[in-house]
């Protein structure tokens, strides 16, 4: 089917649609917009309009590019980047549901679903197959690892390490168990995942230490063991951690 752009749609000059989008009635595509093939953008949704951010510099040449496969339902907002040349990225095969809001320079990995009315403040990177519960919020520069999932109605501050679930306010609540089993990963590799998620989580003290340490000790072999243990390296909003009643959680 080739791409339709319907009546009462607005495609601006300079955007960029691949083969078999779909522009519905009312929706906007504005300049500095990529958008990959199968690409289907919904009624009242706006692509690529100006960053919230009263440093933007109308007329700075930047945009947003999503993925080939992506729904973007109605009334979803994905603003441009800030800086000259920069673009605010979704990836392939994604689902925006409806009211949801991707703010400038958001990274989104392939495959995530972003449920309704969730909000990424600026700068927020999510990793494939995330999944982001209904109305949860991200604070700015905040990463959510791969495979993650997050609580409808969450308050996010924090980072969220891959393959974990998060739920209220920065609360982790454990490994994505169905998750990995969704991934295919066998029950041996989710055994040494559950051990490197011990080693960060089980001792009192620095995560960014705990895991440094478990990766010097050479046992952990899975791959997904070690993007869980490599990801406290980086980051600049601390880690979400395990609610211990009576003992106030620390970033």
């Amino acid at each position: 089917m080739p791409t339709q752009i319907h009546p009462t749609a607005i495609v601006e000059a300079g955007a960029q649609l691949g083969a078999d989008c779909e522009i519905h009635p009312y929706a906007i595509v504005k300049r500095g917009a990529i958008l990959g093939d199968r690409v289907v953008v919904h009624s009242f949704a706006v692509v690529a309009g100006d960053p919230q951010d009263l440093k933007f510099v109308p007329g700075t040449r930047c945009g947003v590019k999503v993925g080939s496969g992506t729904k973007i339902r109605e009334n979803v907002t994905i603003n441009c980047a800030t800086g000259e040349g920069a673009y605010t990225v979704v990836g392939q095969n994604c689902l925006l549901m409806a009211g949801s809001h991707v703010a400038h320079d958001c990274v989104v990995g392939d495959g995530v679903v972003i449920a309704n009315a969730v909000l990424l403040a600026g700068h927020v990177e999510v990793g494939h197959r995330a999944i982001l519960g209904g109305g949860a919020a991200f604070h700015q520069f905040v990463r959510i690892g791969e495979n993650a999932i997050v609580g409808g109605i969450s308050r996010i501050t924090l980072d969220i390490p891959p393959f974990t679930m998060v739920a209220e306010r920065d609360e982790l609540a454990g490994l994505n168990l169905v998750g990995l089993r969704r991934r295919g990963l066998k029950p041996e590799a989710v055994r040494e995942l559950k051990e490197a998620f011990r080693a960060v989580y089980g001792p009192v003290g620095n995560l960014r230490e705990h895991a440094a340490a478990a990766l010097a000790t050479g046992r952990y072999e899975v791959a997904e063991s070690r993007q869980f243990l490599e990801f406290f390296a980086a980051g600049k909003r601390g880690f979400v951690r395990k609610r211990t009643p009576g003992v106030l959680s620390e970033a």
